[in-house]
């Protein structure tokens, strides 16, 4: 553990890694981009495929391998490393253009799509976990901002570019070659300068006073109200995306929108989503983030359900920038909260089960609004997106908790063990009596018994962390680890006490 000595979390202290993922997850957002204008019409014109819910069937395979490549990547990120999940993604991604390219039938577009959401899904958790990772607390809402802000401002170009493209010399090939060179710069990129960061969880861990989760899927999509909260608003996010995604096209196309304004009008919304970002990340550190949540939610739906009532270039345009300012106040609000509200060896999973069910959103969105299209208009679809979404903001509002972290009680001993280890100031401070002391303690703890603690504060060292320890623990440590932060110190007791640490080191 002697190389985690010179290990520094924070923003500042890792500038030059941050800089390069957020550059990396550009190029990730860019990828998205690449179909975000033009795929409705690709559809009709190449393969002749029409109907409202064949277009967005597109859309829903990309959604369901997205979110099911986000969660794997949740889960095995601390076993094999979010760099090596990041290039493979990146590997995926490669022959995404030219299949589009060459596609023979509509089932091969639909395959270009399945790996498409599987690359979106290894590399973009990837480096959100790396982001998360580098910067510890304190500018975590900041550091979401600006990774979100680099993929989705990247969607917006990208997507306004293809759509310019596609305008000017067609359909097709000419939009693809945008997306061969993304991944193969955006690979180079990722294998030759960025590093894996799973040190830095360990560094935070040492310090770290959050509650483990029972069981991290369940606690994150139904049991802890904060965690559901947030995913839960997370899939609507995305189900109404995905409808902006697949139907805004089609009635700007309605009404007789050229592909060079429908570039426009498309790409104000990711541009702004993206741009707002940068603000609106920072002010998740400062305010509070239930608060951006609801009016965030709330702003999308009003906004939506203004879309079926324009028809005016400038109003179009409006309601995308509205539409992206809402976005932009929850999207790195949720990861934050999800980040601040989870311990650092949880936190990945944590998050990738929140970005499977914040994905899957794509693929609800996709179907129930094509459906609902086709069944019975494209305003009836909008409607009832606009609605879902408002009524995500209310679950926010009276079922998410204004206090989002819950205190773990007790560290465990190995997490104790790891950080003597790393040569961090810890102190053991053993509460029971000489004579039980004797009998069997910790190797170097400290044995100042409940009794005399309180006449002993004076001449303790308020730069360690004071781990309290009796014989069973929760007893007389807790009591004492208790009084020891009345008087200002960071103090904890250890689960299962001197009986568990001995038994294991037996």
């Amino acid at each position: 553990m002697a190389g985690t000595e010179n290990i520094k979390l924070g923003l500042k202290e890792n500038w030059k890694q941050f800089t390069l993922l957020v550059i990396v997850n550009a190029f990730v957002g860019g990828m998205i981009g690449m179909e975000r204008t033009i795929f409705p019409q690709f559809a009709e014109l190449e393969f002749g495929v029409s109907s409202k819910t064949a277009i967005l069937s597109f859309i829903t395979a990309f959604g369901l391998t997205k979110a099911l490549a986000n969660y794997y990547t949740g889960r095995l990120s601390n076993k094999f490393g979010r760099k090596n999940l990041l290039l493979l993604g990146w590997l995926i991604a490669i022959p995404i253009p030219f299949i589009l390219i060459y596609a023979p039938s509509w089932n091969w577009v639909i395959f270009a799509n399945v790996l498409l959401g599987f690359s979106q899904g290894l590399t973009w958790s990837s480096t959100v976990v790396m982001k998360i990772d580098l910067v510890g607390e304190k500018d975590r809402g900041f550091a979401m901002g600006l990774n979100e802000f680099s993929g989705y401002f990247s969607v917006g170009v990208v997507a306004f570019l293809t759509g310019f493209v596609a305008n000017k010399y067609g359909i097709t090939p000419y939009p693809f070659y945008i997306g061969i060179f993304i991944s193969i710069i955006g690979f180079i990129l990722s294998a030759l300068w960025v590093k894996d960061t799973r040190v830095f969880v360990h560094e935070e861990s040492i310090n770290d006073n959050t509650a483990q989760l029972d069981n991290v899927f369940l606690e994150t999509t139904f049991k802890n109200k904060t965690l559901s909260s947030v995913t839960q608003a997370g899939l609507i996010n995305n189900l109404n995306d995905g409808m902006m995604w697949g139907l805004l096209p089609i009635v700007l196309l309605s009404l007789n929108y050229n592909n060079e304004n429908i570039g426009i009008i498309t790409a104000i919304y990711p541009a702004v989503w993206g741009i707002g970002q940068l603000f609106t990340g920072k002010m998740s550190d400062i305010y509070p983030k239930k608060t951006m949540l609801f009016w965030g939610m709330l702003l999308q739906g009003v906004a939506i359900l203004f879309l079926p009532f324009s028809s005016s270039f400038w109003a179009l345009a409006s309601i995308s920038a509205i539409l992206g300012l809402g976005t932009a106040l929850v999207y790195p609000t949720f990861l934050s909260t999800i980040a601040q509200a989870t311990s650092p060896k949880q936190r990945a999973e944590s998050i990738g089960t929140f970005r499977l069910w914040r994905d899957l959103g794509y693929a609800f969105g996709a179907v129930i609004s094509g459906v609902t299209a086709d069944l019975f208009g494209i305003e009836y679809a909008i409607f009832l997106i606009g609605g879902l979404t408002i009524t995500s903001s209310f679950i926010i509002k009276f079922r998410m908790p204004e206090r989002l972290k819950i205190a773990k009680e007790c560290i465990e001993v190995d997490e104790v063990k790891l950080a003597l280890q790393a040569n961090k100031k810890i102190r053991i401070i053993d509460v029971r009596s000489k004579e039980e002391y004797d009998q069997a303690h910790i190797p170097n703890a400290l044995n100042i018994s409940l009794q005399e603690l309180q006449a002993s504060v004076s001449g303790l060292d308020k730069e360690f962390q004071f781990v309290t320890t009796c014989g069973k623990g929760g007893g007389r440590s807790k009591d004492g680890a208790k009084l020891l932060k009345e008087f200002g110190l960071n103090a904890i007791w250890l689960c299962g006490g001197s009986n568990k640490w001995l038994s294991i080191s037996g």
